[in-house]
Order: structure tokens, then sequence, then C-alpha cells
């Protein structure tokens, strides 16, 4: 059974030094969707890519990345149209922050007669970043998600990019009408504080479990991650990393997820339901490390199966509900 990862395909460009002339860029194949999907590759899970593709050199050699990853490119849909630019900068702690140039770009140009259909095969749907929002791509995969509602299981990452979009109110509706179709949704803190100032973490999980999401995680960056069910709530610490950047930790930590609870035969949205704290414990341990080894190299280099070893058998860290009231693991 197959996942399909829905979203961007682009260039992150980095600057590398100036020059007496400029600049000297490094362009990486990139896109949170298109890392997504090749860190599902890697880790052994069969995987597909829909998204939006140029025709011109660009886009082929995104194209033939993602093949030569064991990425299915079969729902690639060919655009005569420009490929985005993402223009990185990196702060003092590793931190990415991005530019995108990116108007009427391929992946931007989605329309539902290039979505494959629902079937048998797909056994999760992985939508986030902005192709929830730009158009005709954002509405195309909505309606995808609709579809999708109560089949394969369905993801979402809503990853924030404000210089796509700095109107957080319309971020905010967007990821509320995929989030009410979402089985699992995963979010970065600092996304959080974007959209829902001054809410905390565990107050927004209870909202999406309430409406009817099964498993919320929130990763915290160097605190490690928390996910929250109806029932159970249980804390990952990472491992220590040399930090080069942060590009696709995000990413990295949503298909290593992902990966381990396929792995378990968790991935879906009964396998979610009544989900025990040794199992996501486990899982979200995985996870963790998957990201701290993303960040130790320059750019999105998400880890191959043979880097993670499993993830240890050992007591979840001490889970609670969503209210904050201590639950039994066994729950």
């Amino acid at each position: 059974m197959t996942f399909l990862v829905c979203g961007e395909a682009l260039y992150d460009v980095f600057v590398d030094a100036e020059t007496d002339s400029g600049f000297a860029l490094d362009a990486r194949v990139g896109g949170s969707a298109f890392n997504v999907a090749i860190g599902l590759a890697r880790l052994g899970q069969p995987v597909a890519m829909v998204t939006g593709v140029a025709t011109d050199a660009l886009g082929q050699k995104l194209a033939r990345t993602l093949a030569a990853e064991g990425v299915d490119t079969t729902h690639l849909a060919l655009k005569s149209a420009k490929t985005t630019l993402a223009l990185v900068t990196l702060g003092g702690d590793g931190g990415a922050r991005y530019a995108f140039y990116a108007d009427g770009a391929a992946d931007r140009l989605v329309k539902p007669e290039d979505l494959p259909a629902l079937d048998d095969d797909i056994r999760g749907v992985l939508f986030g970043c902005f192709s929830l929002l730009t158009q005709p791509t954002g509405d195309s995969f909505l309606d995808y998600a609709k579809q999708a509602r109560g089949g394969p299981l369905v993801t979402l990452d809503p990853n924030i990019r404000a210089t796509v979009e700095p109107d957080m109110g319309r971020w905010r509706s967007r990821v509320e009408a995929f989030a009410a179709h979402a089985d699992l949704i995963k979010v970065s803190l600092e996304d959080l504080a974007l959209l829902y100032p001054g809410v905390s973490p565990a107050a927004l999980a209870r909202r999406w479990l309430t409406g009817g999401a099964r498993l919320v995680v929130v990763t915290r960056g160097r605190q490690g991650a928390s996910a929250w069910t109806d029932e159970i709530n249980v804390e990952a610490a990472p491992p220590r990393a040399e930090v080069v950047d942060t590009v696709g930790a995000g990413d990295s930590f949503l298909a290593a997820l992902v990966t381990a609870l396929a792995e378990a035969g968790l991935a879906s949205r009964e396998g979610l339901t009544g989900l025990d704290a040794g199992p996501l414990g486990r899982a979200m341990q995985f996870a963790v490390q998957a990201a701290a080894l993303t960040c130790e190299k320059r750019g999105a280099d998400l880890p191959m199966r043979a880097q993670l070893p499993e993830a240890p058998k050992q007591p979840a860290a001490p889970a609670s509900g969503p209210d904050g009231a201590a639950h039994s693991s066994q729950n």
C-alpha cells in the first residue's frame, strides 16, 4: 500500500558566499512535501508524490531525483510553468528563513483532474505547507482531503511560510479547513505561536482531538516533541546533535513518525484510535532521532532506514490526558 504526499516541489537556494560580482549560490532540490516523500522512501515506505512539476530543466531534475530515490512519479502533473525557488538564509542557531519566488509556478497549478483516484491501495495522504492555500492547488487538495476522510490515513503538517502569505488569519482558516478532515496533525511550536498566540499546545491538541483528529503531535526543536491522543500524552526528548541547520528537520520527523506507525501496523485511523503509550513513545523517539540526524547535515538530507535503529523499547515518558490529568500508559 502506498502513501501519497501532496504538496510543493522546489529548490532551496543557499547563499554560499559573496563574490566580487555578486553571490555564489547552492541550489538543492527540496520543498516540504518533496522532502517528506523522499524521507518515506528512504525509510522503506512505498510512496508517490502528487504535485505540479515544470517541463523545464529544473522540473525535470526534480522528477529525476524523486525517481532515483524510489518515489513513484506517476502522479506528477507536468506544467508549462516555472519552478518555485526558495532563498534560504540561516540564523546563528542554524534556523532557516525563506523567501519564495513562486508566482505562477508549477506546484501552484494542481487541478482536481491531476489527482489520482483514492483506491484501496492508498494507505495514507499527506498535506501541508503553502500548498494548503496557493491556488488552484489549495482548493484541489482540500477537496481531496474531504474525499479521503474515513478512508486512508489523512495527515496534516501546516508548516507555515509567512513569506508566502503574511496574513495569519488566512493561514488559520486554511489549517482549520484541512484539520477538520485530518486523522494525524503534526505542527511545530513555532507555527502554533504564529497561528494561535497565547494558546497552549495541550489546549490546541484537545480542540483538534475533539474535532475528530486521532493524534496531534507538536515538535519543539531542541526540546523534542509532544504527542496527544484522546487518552494520553507522550513526550520524546531528542538525542544530542551537532546542528548545522534545521532545514528539513520537521519533514524528517514526519516521515519517520509515519514510518514508525506503519511498521507497527498503526498507520490508519483505526490504528491511532486507542493508541497505547508504548507504541506511540517508540514512534516518537524514532522520529526525533531522524530529525536530529537531518540537523547534522546541510539542507534537507533525510536519513536512510539503516541509520535509524529501532526506537528503544523503554517505558514512555510519564503520560497524561489532553486535560493534563494523569493516565496509565495502558489506556
